[in-house]
C-alpha cells in the first residue's frame, strides 16, 4: 500500500510538471501570436546606442575624440615617467637608500589601486565624464604640490594624491571606447600609444633640458602644462551616451548621438532611440558571477603582469644605466664604472646625454610595432595576441642578461618596450569589450587596481633586486609572462568583431536553467 500511494504520488507530481510546462508554452505561444504582422506594422520602428553609433561611423567627432582622450595618455605618460627620471636627483639630495627610491614608485601605485576601484564605481554610478574631468584636476593639483616638497615623506605622500588622479583619468579609455564602432577599435585603440610615447619622450626631454639648469622641481612644474591645456579641451567632449540610456536619460544620450551625427555629416537610423534602464550599475558582484568568474580572475592576473612587465622594463632600463650594471663589450671609461650602494652611504649619478638619448630610442619602441599590433588583434584576434606578446616579452627580459654593445642594448630595450607597450594595449581593448555597460568601469577600475599591485612591486625588483644581481631582478618579469601566456588560452571569450554588451541577464525554469549573454549592445 505504502509503495502504490508512494507510486501514485510521483505520477501526480510528474504530471502537475509537465501541466506547469505546457502553461508555460502556452504563455509564450500566446505572447508571440499577439505580435501580428498587422500590430508590427503600428508600432513605431526603435533603435539602439550600438545601432546608432554603428550608423553614424567614424567621422570628425571620432577624430576630435581621439586627439583630445589621446593626449590624456600624454598626461599620464608624463607622471608615470617623471618616476625614472627624478629618481636621482631625489635620492641624491635626501640621501636615499635603493628602498626609499622604490617606495616612491610604489606610493604612486598604490593610489591608482585604492582610487581605481572607487573610481570605477563612481563612473558607474554617476558618468564618465565626471570621474576623467575631476581626475585631470585632481592630478594636476597634486603634481604641482610635489615640486614643492620640503621633505622625502612628503613627496612620496603628493605622489600617492597624483596616483589616486591619474586613476581617475584612466576611465577616459572607457569614455572613448563606448563612443568608437566596432570595426575601428583594433586600429584605432592600439594608436593611443603614438601619446604615450610622446608624453614618455616629453618628460625625458623636460630632464634633459631643466633638470641640469633649473632641477627638478621646475621639471615637475612644466611639466603640468599639458594637464592644464587638456582640461579646457575636454568640455568639448560628451557624457557617454552609452552610460545616458543605461542611467534611463534617454533624452540626454539622443542629444549627444545628434550632435556626433551633424559633426560627422551624418544620420541616425529611423525611429525612437529605446534600451532599458539598468537599475543596478556598479555592481561588482557581476564580475565574480557564473559568467564572469574566470574571465575576471584571468584579466587580473594578464594587468598585473602587464604593469609588472611594463614598469619593470622602463625601471629597469634606468637603473642599469644609472649605475652602469650592462655587461657591455664596448663600454668607455665612465661605463665601466659599476656603482653599489654597498660601497657607500649616498651616491649622485645623474644621468649623462648618452643615458637620455638611450631613453628616448627606446620610448619609440612603443609605437614603432603598431601595425604588427594592430594585425595582430585583426588577423588572430585578443586572445592569441596576448599569448604571443606575453611569450615575446619573457624572451626579450631574458636576453636583456647577454653580453653587447651600448647599440645591442638600446635595440633590445627598443623591442622589449614595443612588446610590453603591445601587451598593454590588447589587454586594455579586450576588458573594455569583455565586460557590459553596466559594470564596464568598474571592471575597469578592478583591473588597473590589480595592475598596480604589479606596478608597486615593479621597483623593489627592478631597483633594489638589481643591484644584487641583473638576472635575479629579470627573471621574475620573465616567468611571470610566461604564466599569464598560458593563463590567456583559459579566457572563456574571444571579443574580436563582436559589439560592446550592454547586460547580463539569468534566467531559469522549471525544467531547466540557463545563464546566457544578453544584447551585445
Amino acid at each position: 500500500m505504502a509503495f502504490k500511494r508512494s507510486s501514485s504520488m510521483k505520477t501526480r507530481l510528474v504530471r502537475d510538471i509537465q501541466l506547469q510546462e505546457m502553461e508555460m508554452e502556452e504563455e509564450i505561444n500566446t505572447s508571440s501570436n499577439n505580435n501580428t504582422p498587422a500590430e508590427a506594422q503600428t508600432e513605431p520602428k526603435c533603435y539602439t546606442v550600438e545601432e546608432a553609433v554603428e550608423r553614424i561611423g567614424f567621422g570628425r567627432f571620432h577624430i576630435l575624440l581621439f586627439v583630445i582622450m589621446g593626449s590624456a595618455n600624454i598626461v599620464e605618460a608624463m607622471e608615470i615617467m617623471l618616476l625614472a627620471v627624478v629618481s636621482p636627483e631625489i635620492r641624491c639630495e635626501w640621501h636615499l637608500e635603493d628602498w626609499q627610491v622604490a617606495l616612491v614608485s610604489t606610493m604612486v601605485f598604490l593610489g591608482f589601486m585604492v582610487c581605481g576601484v572607487l573610481c570605477g564605481y563612481v563612473a558607474d554610478k554617476y558618468g564618465r565624464w565626471k570621474v576623467v574631468f575631476g581626475g585631470f584636476i585632481w592630478a594636476s593639483y597634486f603634481s604641482l604640490l610635489t615640486s614643492f616638497s620640503p621633505s622625502y615623506g612628503w613627496f612620496i605622500f603628493l605622489r600617492c594624491m597624483v596616483g589616486c588622479g591619474v586613476a581617475a583619468t584612466s576611465q577616459g579609455f572607457v569614455l572613448k571606447t563606448e563612443f568608437i564602432p566596432s570595426k575601428y577599435r583594433a586600429s584605432l585603440l592600439p594608436l593611443a600609444s603614438v601619446f604615450w610615447m610622446l608624453g614618455s619622450m616629453l618628460i625625458i626631454i623636460l630632464g634633459m633640458t631643466v633638470v641640469p639648469t633649473m632641477g627638478w622641481r621646475w621639471m615637475i612644474r612644466f611639466s603640468i602644462i599639458p594637464s592644464i591645456i587638456l582640461i579646457g579641451l575636454f568640455m568639448i567632449i560628451p557624457e557617454s551616451a552609452r552610460f545616458q540610456v543605461s542611467a534611463g536619460n534617454i533624452q540626454g544620450a539622443l542629444s549627444t548621438l545628434n550632435w556626433i551625427a551633424r559633426m560627422n555629416g551624418a544620420t541616425l537610423p529611423e525611429g525612437e532611440l529605446r534600451e532599458s534602464e539598468l537599475t543596478e550599475r556598479g555592481n561588482a558582484i557581476t564580475l565574480i558571477s557564473p559568467a564572469f568568474r574566470r574571465t575576471s580572475l584571468l584579466l587580473w592576473y594578464s594587468w598585473f603582469v602587464a604593469s609588472f612587465s611594463y614598469y619593470g622594463s622602463v625601471l629597469s632600463s634606468s637603473e642599469l644605466l644609472e649605475k652602469n650594471l650592462l655587461c657591455m663589450t664596448d663600454a668607455d671609461a665612465e661605463h665601466q664604472i659599476k656603482h653599489n650602494q654597498e660601497e657607500a652611504l649616498c651616491y649622485c649619478i645623474p644621468f649623462n646625454m648618452a643615458d637620455y638619448q638611450t631613453l628616448l630610442i627606446s620610448c619609440l619602441g612603443e609605437v614603432a610595432l603598431i601595425p604588427l599590433n594592430i594585425a595582430l588583434l585583426n588577423i588572430f584576434g585578443r586572445k592569441p595576441s596576448l599569448a604571443i606578446l606575453q611569450v615575446m616579452s619573457a624572451f626579450f627580459f631574458m636576453i636583456l642578461n647577454i653580453c653587447t654593445t651600448m647599440f645591442g642594448f638600446t635595440v633590445l630595450l627598443f623591442l622589449l618596450r614595443s612588446v610590453v607597450s603591445m601587451n598593454f594595449n590588447v589587454v586594455y581593448i579586450y576588458t573594455a569589450e569583455v565586460y557590459p555597460t553596466s559594470v564596464r568601469s568598474i571592471g575597469m577600475g578592478f583591473c588597473t587596481s590589480f595592475s598596480r599591485v604589479g606596478g608597486m612591486i615593479a621597483p623593489f625588483i627592478a631597483q633594489v633586486l638589481m643591484s644584487k644581481s641583473v638576472i635575479l631582478a629579470l627573471s621574475p618579469f620573465a616567468v611571470a609572462c610566461v604564466i599569464c601566456a598560458v593563463g590567456v588560452v583559459f579566457l572563456p571569450i574571444e571579443t574580436r568583431g563582436r559589439a560592446l554588451l550592454l547586460v547580463i541577464l539569468f534566467c531559469s525554469s522549471i525544467s531547466a536553467r540557463c545563464l546566457k549573454y544578453a544584447q551585445w549592445k
